[in-house]
């Protein structure tokens, strides 16, 4: 197969991909859309896929069980999963680093902390959670950027710093849950395993409009991406403001994890994993954003589906499955890290 790059047009935009990419990343598409099909035919019972495409379309039996509650968490898990595959692309390239995702230098942690004050200050509304979410997501990021100053953004010394601030930022949110009413300290660990349990439109119609802002945002400075990949001496003699493009794809970055942990709560190695799968199945130099999402959409659906089999009827936390497998890959990470000369 040839390896020259397609330009892509739609009118007066247009794309240059390369070929490898297109193609694994219409793979893992068609991957995520049929693990979905298998998702939303999962339930108390199986349901048969006309069935189910049936009821999508608004017809049959199955309307209700079909459009009402299994839609919306497939189509959670995909989009949050997409959400952490990109915010995990970001600061793996933004550090120059595998290890350098929001789970693990404490972006997650302190969104969550952010969370916990808006409930146990401010009642925990909709748009408090929002709010906080993002505010502890900032908070952490300046401090490990505050942190690192002197090795700049990339480097093993940050993802070090990073994982040092997300364990204090456990601690910190271990003390909150321990000084707040029993229950609401009942409800936030629960919460804080990541569930995508019970979510209704009404929970995720506002953090998708968010995060397809941010995507947008991320597509937008793509090309200025590719540049800056190059290295700061190249990116700067090519005209590009390092220093806003910085803060935008960082504040990008940040978004995606504070609107995921807004509603679902902290969902761990997910952003960790799917750049690193993307960019293999890519063959790309850095971790391109389409399928880190892409391949995040499919690991977070997959996960899910798991955490609503493996002990049925019983339903686990998508977090716990996400933990319990991205442990061992973290293990793996940090040891080719530590032997890379």
């Amino acid at each position: 197969m040839s390896t020259a790059p397609l330009v892509i047009r739609a009118g007066r935009l247009s794309a240059l991909v390369e070929r490898r990419t297109l193609v694994s990343s219409c793979a893992l598409a068609a991957a995520a859309l049929a693990l979905a099909l298998v998702a939303l035919c999962r339930g108390d019972a199986w349901d048969p896929p006309g069935e189910v495409l049936a009821g999508l379309a608004g017809h049959g039996d199955a309307v209700l069980i079909v459009r009402e509650w299994r839609l919306p968490r497939v189509l959670a898990a995909l989009v949050f999963g997409a959400a952490l595959g990109i915010a995990g692309s970001i600061f793996q390239n933004v550090t120059r680093n595998a290890l350098g995702s929001p789970d693990v230098i404490g972006l997650d942690a302190g969104a969550y902390t952010g969370v916990l004050i808006a409930i146990t200050v401010f009642g925990g509304t909709a748009g408090g959670l929002a709010a906080g979410s993002l505010a502890g997501g900032i908070a952490a990021a300046a401090a490990v950027y505050a942190l690192s100053l002197r090795s700049g953004l990339s480097g093993l010394r940050l993802v070090v710093i990073g994982i040092a601030v997300n364990a204090m930022l456990t601690a910190a949110n271990s003390w909150i849950v321990l000084r707040a009413d029993l229950d609401v300290a009942i409800a936030a660990t629960g919460w804080s395993a990541g569930s995508l349990n019970g979510l209704d439109w009404a929970e995720v119609r506002t953090p998708f409009l968010i995060l397809g802002a941010l995507a947008l945002l991320v597509a937008v400075l793509s090309h200025t991406t590719g540049q800056a990949a190059l290295g700061d001496d190249v990116a700067a003699t090519s005209g590009v403001a390092l220093n806003r493009y910085r803060l935008l794809i960082v504040l990008a970055g940040v978004g995606c994890t504070a609107a995921v942990t807004s509603a679902t709560g902290p969902i761990v190695f997910v952003a960790l994993a799917a750049p690193q799968i993307g960019r293999r199945l890519a063959g790309a130099a850095g971790t391109p954003a389409l399928p880190a999402a892409l391949a995040g959409a499919l690991l977070l659906l997959a996960a899910d589906l798991a955490a609503q089999t493996v002990l049925a009827p019983v339903q686990l936390p998508v977090g716990v499955v996400t933990t319990a497998l991205g442990g061992s890959y973290l293990v793996w990470l940090l040891i080719m890290e530590v032997r890379r000369p």
